[in-house]
C-alpha cells in the first residue's frame, strides 16, 4: 500500500499568484466605494466610513490567509480542507463524491475562481476544497477524474451515484439558493432603511 499510496497523495496550496483582474476588479469596487462614502453629507458618512472601514480589515487578513494558510490535502486516508480558521478531514468512506462546479455570477473568473471544486458527503452535504479550482489547477476536471481513480482503491464504495444521496443534494441546493436570496434581500432592504433614516 506504501508505493500504491503515494500515488493518490498531493496537496492543493497556492500555486500561482493571484490574477491580475482580481486586483482591478477589487481595486474597482474599492474606489466606488469610497467615493460613496467620502461623497455623502449626510449621517450616512460616519456610518458608512466606520462599516468601510471594518469590512477592509476583514478583507485585508482574509486574503493574505487564505492564499497562505488554506489548502487541501489527499493522502491514502481520506481528505483534509484546511480553511483560514479551521479543518476538516474524511475518511474516504465518508466522502461521496468530488465535483468541479461552475460558480454562477458576473464577477467569476474575475473576483473569484470560475470552476471549484466541492466535496459531498452520504448526506448530501458540500464542501468547498481550497485552492482546487481553475486559477490554480490547469484542468480541474481532469485533476479530479486523476484524484478520484487515484482514491478508488481506498474506497469500501464506488463512486456511483445514489438517488438518496442526490435527492439530498439537490434539496440543499435549494435551500441554499432560498437562503442566498433572503440574504440578498436583506442587505438590500438594511442599506434601503439606513439611507432612508439617516438621510
Amino acid at each position: 500500500m506504501g508505493e500504491a499510496g503515494a500515488d493518490v497523495e498531493r496537496v492543493y496550496r497556492r500555486r500561482r499568484r493571484l490574477p491580475g483582474r482580481y486586483f482591478v476588479g477589487a481595486g474597482s469596487m474599492l474606489v466606488v466605494a469610497v467615493l460613496q462614502v467620502l461623497g455623502d453629507d449626510s449621517r450616512m458618512r460616519d456610518w458608512g466610513a466606520l462599516w468601510f472601514g471594518l469590512v477592509l480589515a476583514v478583507i485585508l487578513v482574509m486574503v493574505p490567509l487564505n492564499q497562505f494558510r488554506a489548502h487541501t490535502r489527499v493522502t491514502a486516508t481520506g481528505i483534509t480542507a484546511q480553511g483560514v480558521l479551521r479543518s476538516r478531514t474524511w475518511a474516504w468512506h465518508e466522502v461521496y463524491d468530488i465535483r468541479v462546479e461552475h460558480v454562477a455570477g458576473n464577477g467569476g473568473g474575475v473576483t473569484y475562481p470560475e470552476w471549484v471544486v466541492h466535496l459531498y458527503d452520504f448526506e448530501g452535504r458540500r464542501f468547498l476544497l481550497p485552492h482546487l479550482n481553475n486559477w490554480q489547477v490547469d484542468d480541474p476536471y481532469a485533476e479530479v477524474s486523476d484524484l478520484c481513480l487515484a482514491a478508488a482503491p481506498y474506497r469500501s464504495l464506488t463512486w456511483e451515484r445514489r438517488p438518496r444521496t442526490e435527492e439530498l443534494i439537490a434539496r440543499r441546493t435549494a435551500w441554499r439558493k432560498r437562503w442566498t436570496w433572503v440574504v440578498a434581500l436583506g442587505v438590500v432592504a438594511a442599506i434601503v432603511t439606513a439611507v432612508l433614516v439617516f438621510d
